[in-house]
C-alpha cells in the first residue's frame, strides 16, 4: 500500500473560500486544517482571482486577457495577467505568514490542461480545445508555469510536503465531445483518451520534477470522473463529489484504491443546506463506508486511502459555514480512524 504524505485520517479543502481577504482566508484554512492546509482561492475579488484567470497568470510565454466572452490568449502580458499574478502573490504572502515552521502536507491548486483548453479562447474566439497543436503548447506552458509556482511555494514554506491539485471539472466533457463551440450550435470533437492521458502525465511529471516528493491530486466535481485514466496518468489521488458517485464507478474506484491511489471524498456540503448539516461527523462519511463495503475492500485501508473534503469549493458559502465545514471534515476524517467499520 502506497504511503501518502498526508497520513491517515486526513482532511483538507478543495480550493475556493468566501470573501476577499487573503489573510483571513489563510488564517481560517491553517487554523481549521492543522495537518493538511491549502492555498485558498478567493474568486469574489474578481477576474484574475477565479480559477481560470489565476492559472492563466501562471502560464509561461502564453498570456491571457479578459474579454466579454471569457479569457482569451493575447500577445503580451497585460493588465489582467498582472492582476492575476499580483493576487497570487498576495495569497502566497498570507499563506507564508501563517505557515511559519510548518512541516506537513500543503496543497496548492491549478487548473489542469484540459479544463484550461476548454476555457481559454484562441484569438478568433474558439476554445483552444479545437486546435490539437494549441493544446500541446498549452500543456507545455502550464507544465513550465507549475514548475516555477511549486518552487516558489517550497521557497516560502521550506518544510512543506507539497501536494498539487489539478482542477479538471471539464475533463469528462472533453472526453465525451460535449464542450460547445463558440456558436453553441456544435460541440468540439471528443479528445482521444490516450492524448488526454498523455498531456496529464506531462503536467504531473513536471510537478514532480519541480519539487522532489510532490504528490499530485486531480479534482473533478462533475459526474463520470475517469478514475482509470487519471490513475494511469500518475495521479496520487483523485478528488470528487461523493454524492455523484454511482455503482457504475465501482470497478474503476476499486482498482484505483488497490493500486494505492487516494480518494479525496467530497463528503461535506459546500453550501449550508440546513442547520443540522454538520451535526454528525461519522454520518457525513457513511457514504464512504457504504462504498467500502460494496467494493469488499479491507477496513484497514479506509483511513489510509480516504481524505475527507467538502463536496466542492466553498466560495458560495458564508465565512462562518466555511470555517465550520472545514472543521467538520477534520472530525469526520478522524471518525474513519477511530471506527473504521
Amino acid at each position: 500500500m502506497r504511503e501518502h504524505v498526508w497520513g491517515e485520517g486526513a482532511a483538507t479543502g478543495v480550493g475556493s473560500m468566501p470573501g476577499t481577504d487573503a489573510r483571513e482566508a489563510a488564517r481560517t484554512v491553517t487554523g481549521s486544517l492543522e495537518y493538511f492546509p491549502y492555498l485558498p482561492e478567493l474568486p469574489a475579488r474578481g477576474p484574475g482571482a477565479d480559477m481560470i484567470g489565476r492559472t492563466a497568470g501562471m502560464l509561461v510565454e502564453l498570456y491571457a486577457r479578459l474579454e466579454p466572452s471569457g479569457w482569451r490568449v493575447g500577445d503580451a502580458p497585460g493588465r489582467d495577467t498582472r492582476r492575476a499574478r499580483s493576487w497570487l502573490g498576495e495569497d502566497l504572502d498570507a499563506l507564508e505568514e501563517f505557515t511559519q515552521g510548518y512541516t506537513g502536507a500543503l496543497k496548492v491548486s491549478a487548473v489542469g490542461p484540459w479544463t484550461l483548453a476548454a476555457s481559454l479562447e484562441r484569438r478568433g474566439g474558439e476554445a483552444m480545445l479545437g486546435d490539437a497543436g494549441a493544446c500541446r503548447y498549452l500543456a507545455e506552458s502550464l507544465a513550465e508555469g507549475l514548475r516555477a509556482h511549486l518552487a516558489e511555494v517550497r521557497r516560502r514554506v521550506p518544510g512543506a510536503r507539497v501536494v498539487l491539485q489539478l482542477d479538471e471539472p471539464s475533463l469528462t466533457a472533453v472526453l465525451l465531445g460535449r464542450v460547445p463551440t463558440a456558436s453553441g450550435y456544435r460541440t468540439h470533437p471528443a479528445v482521444d483518451r490516450g492524448v488526454a492521458e498523455g498531456a496529464l502525465r506531462q503536467v504531473v511529471g513536471a510537478a514532480r520534477e519541480a519539487v522532489e516528493g510532490t504528490s499530485v491530486v486531480v479534482h473533478s466535481c462533475a459526474p463520470g470522473v475517469p478514475f482509470g485514466l487519471l490513475r494511469r496518468a500518475g495521479a496520487d489521488g483523485i478528488s470528487f463529489d461523493l454524492s455523484i458517485l454511482t455503482e457504475r464507478d465501482d470497478e474503476a474506484v476499486g482498482e484505483a484504491v488497490e493500486a494505492g491511489t487516494a480518494l479525496f471524498a467530497g463528503a461535506v456540503p459546500a453550501v449550508e443546506p440546513d442547520s443540522s448539516a454538520l451535526s454528525d461527523p461519522a454520518g457525513s462519511v457513511m457514504g464512504v463506508r457504504t462504498l467500502w463495503r460494496r467494493l469488499g475492500l479491507s477496513p484497514k485501508l479506509l483511513a489510509r486511502s480516504v481524505v475527507v473534503t467538502p463536496a466542492c469549493g466553498l466560495a458560495g458559502a458564508s465565512p462562518a459555514y466555511a470555517r465550520a465545514a472545514l472543521a467538520h471534515c477534520v472530525r469526520a476524517a478522524r471518525s474513519l480512524v477511530n471506527d473504521p467499520e
